[in-house]
């Protein structure tokens, strides 16, 4: 997918922070639409479609993270990248936006340089796992990459995006332990720097959603899925 077909959604209620972070985005060649509040979020995307979504937290009538939940429910809208931009850098506001669905946290203040590059490497990864788009079958369940759909024992399980990333992962190589680094680099990307906990929340909803017998916690060292 080239730049000009790529569409990003910018959420904030400040509308500096929306023409300075648009316009840096714009001038490498990005589509930019936007919102002022998560509900207006929730509209825009539903009507454009982004293959990014980067938005506040704290915005008035629906913040970001119940916006992001209502957006991963969202089927026309599974595979979309969703990225907080936002003054709160506490480790449990951004616990809290892992847990939310969003793909990553990023703290404001930002120089408008950096952002584009996150951005780059957020859609760089988004083609990645477009080239992969294969099907996987283990223990029983389909993993369809491709389309980013699970299906266990006839009922289909929608994950939003990084648990889905997470379990592929762990799921590729059955009984292999997958260190804490290695989940890190292969799911979140160097670039992205995230607590070791993020780790732990995506796990714990993995092991809600499909079966906690699956996922096996290996003290000190990692994570390993088990048939």
């Amino acid at each position: 997918m080239k730049k000009k077909d790529i569409k990003i959604l910018l959420v904030d209620d400040e509308q500096d922070i929306l023409e300075i972070i648009g316009y840096n985005l714009a001038q490498e060649g990005y589509q930019i639409v936007t919102a002022t509040n998560g509900k207006e979020a929730i509209q825009v995307a539903k009507k454009e479609l982004p293959q990014l979504i980067i938005m506040d937290v704290m915005m008035p009538e629906m913040d970001g993270m119940e916006a992001c939940e209502n957006i991963r429910r969202l089927p026309e809208l599974s595979n979309v990248i969703i990225a907080f931009l936002t003054a709160r850098n506490e480790d449990y506001s951004q616990v809290a936006g892992f847990e939310a669905g969003a793909d990553d946290y990023i703290a404001k203040p930002i120089k408008p340089k950096v952002l584009v590059s996150k951005v780059k490497a957020l859609l760089r990864r988004m083609k990645e796992d477009e080239a992969k788009g294969d099907i996987l079958n283990v223990g029983g369940i389909e993993v369809n990459r491709e389309e980013y759909k699970i299906v266990q024992d006839g009922r289909e399980i929608v994950l939003p995006r990084k648990e889905f990333e997470l379990f592929y992962l762990l799921a590729s190589k059955p009984g292999k332990v997958f260190k804490r680094e290695e989940i890190l680099d292969k799911v979140w990307g160097n670039e992205v720097v995230v607590g070791g906990r993020t780790i732990d929340v995506h796990i714990r909803k993995l092991r809600e959603k499909i079966g906690d017998e699956l996922f096996k916690t290996i003290k000190g060292v990692g994570y390993k899925f088990e048939i």
